[in-house]
């Protein structure tokens, strides 16, 4: 009898937190259309809040929490992501269980009181590993990422298949919390194609969501590209855009369709090698304000970051720049939880849009933050010890070829006898390190776009050994068929007297270092290899700490080079010594009471004593440079004063693209642009996005284009920022830094140029827009 009666409190309890409309949805069902200039629930006008929350990037023992963290800041819906490669990790192995039960996580919401979005690619972006696709996909040569090649189109398919069957039963029409559906995700960033996107939807449809609204979103200055005539359109933005500027174009094609910004970005993502990024509190809350005073619905990317655990963390091109393993965002909720005084801002003005009603109180974390003193890993193992598989081949293997996904390859292979000093040229994914008969030579990094390496005179009878980590494969644009390892041959150029030589080695041994904790645990639990002979210290390490009171805390890696970390069997994550984060999350719920195992795999080795210390708050700016990542060498400065322009004049106030016309195309691999002048007379300039057009008026690849120089950067506001395809990042001069500016950007080859395009920043007024200008080819 008392088992019945705590059954029937829980289940009344349950009832309780839900609203009526819940109730009536739970029971019967209901409905979420789109209705003249707004959103329909239940046949009443609707505003969605939405909260981006990621699922696999919080624990799931802090689910709820985390969603009742939102609910408490006045978001009456979650937003998610599903990633298509946490649940496929292997073709055809699909998992839908611990923490990657997105029904589950649908359910929690649902329980308390919460509506959902699911967005379920196949591609998603959000700074996570190849943007959600799976990196066997790779293996085969010669897939089309995002179009309609078969294979790609087969396991969407399969994949979508499988989403349906965990999510569709929790639409609102099946009285479940799912009121929308996102098809793809920014194709309009990615190319023009609605056959693509069309198959996509149909796809989704097709998967059991063919009764609940399905929508695409997109920037404001593509979203026609790929907009289908059958689908919800929304927006994306950042803090701070001119928001009636966002949705002119919309208002024009769809008057009567309502407004929904489905990413507000409240923060940015950061890069290894880079400082923290941070955005204003007020601007992101006065954009909230704004939108909800004029209805339009929002969703706040991101809510709660919370963190890329293990090798989840994607990377971002032009170039190469790997993602850290915090995804903190500088959200309202930060990695671990908590509410930052961003929370209390943007909570203030989310009460005075709920109707009346008080919003629920901030729920107390699930854990306290503690510190752990400083202990020893004691245990070492080389890091060859982690040597999984093993083939011959002619030409080096990359990682797909070896049917590995994520960690490390070790290649050797015999070298000719080369006298004089040569050069290692190739392409090396992502960070390797040279060994010559077991002796470090040197790194080739791919962040600084190194494709070489000095050599020494080779003796006879020397041997090459390479090792090349992998980071995480690139998330966002055509960069994103990003394979691991040493791509293509590896070639030794010396010259002679007479000519230039370049040797290419044929005889290699490929060998895999899976990053996975059972490979780390197995390295103790077999004997140590004897073969481990490089000279370095690179490798294994393990040890252990004690604790009589359990919570969450951040193990910080500053004794240590590069690599990743796992606690008690879970993959933690990414370090590496460059910062800018220096600490890695480590949540209470994956620690107990005593004896904690901490095994670091370290690719390049510790700087002295292997020791680690845990502190209750994280490290998430600093950095630790060889040498300042700002672009102002002074012997990059090109000399333009005989120089003639290929394009002089002004461009236009205002937000929005600019295209201004060559009067006759020109060659070069280097562009200058030198600002003379600024619409407001401000000496600070910004430049948000640029791109030159070849000789067909197409816009010429930007991957792979430098930042080459600029005479003045202001804090993460670098000049790679002017082509990093995100319009809601710019370059921007320091405050007081005086007219002209001039920035020069290496193209990587030489092209035709007949067009150049400008965008400036998108908010209101475009502040620091550029007026007289020179644009230089050379």
């Amino acid at each position: 009898m008392k088992i019945s009666a705590t059954i029937q409190t829980l289940a009344l309890a349950s009832l309780l937190a839900l609203t009526p409309a819940d109730m009536l949805a739970a029971k019967k069902g209901g409905t979420f259309t789109t209705g003249n200039k707004t959103f329909l629930l239940n046949g009443k006008p609707f505003i969605v809040k939405a909260a981006e929350l990621h699922y696999p990037r919080i624990p799931r023992a802090y689910w709820e929490h985390r969603i009742k963290m939102c609910k408490a800041l006045g978001m009456n819906t979650v937003c998610l992501y599903v990633f298509w490669n946490i649940h496929e990790q292997q073709e055809g192995k699909f998992d839908f269980t611990g923490n990657n039960d997105v029904a589950e996580f649908c359910r929690l919401c649902q329980k308390n009181g919460m509506y959902v979005i699911v967005r379920p690619g196949p591609y998603v972006c959000a700074e996570w590993e190849m943007g959600g696709l799976p990196w066997w996909l790779l293996k085969k040569k010669d897939i089309r990422l995002r179009e309609q090649d078969p294979y790609f189109m087969e396991r969407v398919k399969i994949f979508e298949k499988k989403v349906g069957e965990q999510l569709a039963p929790l639409t609102i029409q099946n009285g479940g919390p799912i009121i929308m559906v996102q098809v793809e995700n920014e194709y309009g960033s990615y190319g023009k194609d609605k056959p693509y996107v069309s198959a996509i939807r149909d796809i989704v449809r097709q998967s059991g969501f063919d009764k609940v609204t399905l929508f695409q979103c997109d920037w404001s200055s593509n979203f026609l590209n790929n907009g289908l005539d059958d689908l919800t359109w929304t927006m994306n933005f950042g803090t701070g855009a001119n928001i009636d500027n966002q949705f002119k174009r919309l208002g024009e094609v769809r008057p009567h369709a309502p407004k929904m910004c489905s990413e507000f970005w409240s923060g940015w993502f950061d890069k290894w090698g880079a400082r923290h990024e941070t955005r204003p509190a007020k601007d992101m809350v006065e954009g909230i304000d704004e939108m909800l005073s004029k209805g339009i619905s929002f969703s706040l990317y991101m809510t709660h970051g919370g963190t890329s655990f293990g090798h989840w963390a994607g990377a971002n091109s032009p170039g190469f720049q790997p993602d850290v393993t915090s995804y903190d965002y500088d959200a309202p909720i930060n990695e671990y939880g908590q509410a930052t005084p961003k929370y209390y801002e943007l909570q203030k003005t989310m009460a005075k849009y709920n109707d009346g009603k008080k919003l629920p109180a901030i729920p107390k974390a699930p854990k306290p933050l503690v510190s752990i003193p400083k202990f020893k890993l004691t245990e070492y193992r080389p890091l060859l010890s982690g040597v999984s598989t093993q083939k011959e081949s002619h030409q080096p293997l990359c990682f797909e070829d070896m049917n590995m996904g994520w960690g490390t390859m070790v290649y050797t292979a015999p070298l000719p006898v080369v006298q004089s000093p040569s050069t290692l040229i190739g392409e090396f994914h992502d960070f390797a390190q040279v060994f010559i008969n077991d002796k470090y030579i040197g790194k080739i990094d791919r962040v600084k776009n190194e494709k070489n390496l000095e050599l020494p005179p080779i003796t006879e009878g020397s041997k090459l050994t390479i090792i090349v980590e992998g980071m995480g494969r690139i998330n966002f644009g055509r960069a994103i068929k990003d394979y691991k390892g040493i791509i293509g041959n590896v070639t030794i150029s010396t010259s002679d007297e007479t000519s230039d030589i370049a040797l290419t080695p044929t005889k290699w041994t490929n060998q895999t270092i899976p990053d996975d904790y059972g490979t780390a645990a197995q390295t103790f639990a077999a004997p140590q290899n004897k073969k481990a002979s490089l000279k370095t210290t690179a490798g294994y390490y393990r040890g252990y700490f004690n604790m009589n009171k359990v919570g969450d805390t951040f193990i910080n890696m500053e004794a240590f080079g590069k690599g990743q970390v796992y606690v008690n069997g879970h993959a933690i994550g990414r370090f590496w010594g460059i910062g800018p984060q220096q600490t890695l999350y480590l949540p209470g719920c994956w620690l107990k009471k005593g004896k904690n195992e901490v095994i670091v795999l370290d690719v390049v080795g510790p700087k002295g004593e292997a020791t680690a210390f845990c502190q209750n708050k994280p490290e998430l700016d600093k950095l630790n440079l060889e040498k300042s990542n700002k672009h102002n060498d002074p012997g990059h400065r090109i000399d333009l004063n005989s120089a003639t322009p290929v394009l002089k004049g002004e461009l236009k106030a205002g937000n929005g693209w600019q295209t201004l016309k060559l009067d006759t195309p020109v060659k070069g691999r280097y562009f200058a642009i030198e600002c003379e002048s600024s619409q407001s007379g401000d000496p600070q300039i910004a430049i948000a996005e640029v791109y030159l057009q070849d000789a067909q008026g197409t816009r010429i690849d930007r991957n792979n284009w430098v930042a080459y120089y600029a005479d003045s950067e202001k804090g993460n506001s670098t000049l790679d920022k002017m082509f990093d395809l995100q319009e809601s990042t710019y370059w921007q001069t320091e405050k007081g830094a005086t007219f002209p500016h001039l920035c020069i950007v290496d193209m990587g080859k030489e092209v035709t140029v007949s067009a150049f395009e400008y965008l400036p920043r998108a908010e209101q007024g475009a502040p620091g827009s550029v007026k007289e200008f020179k644009l230089f080819v050379r």
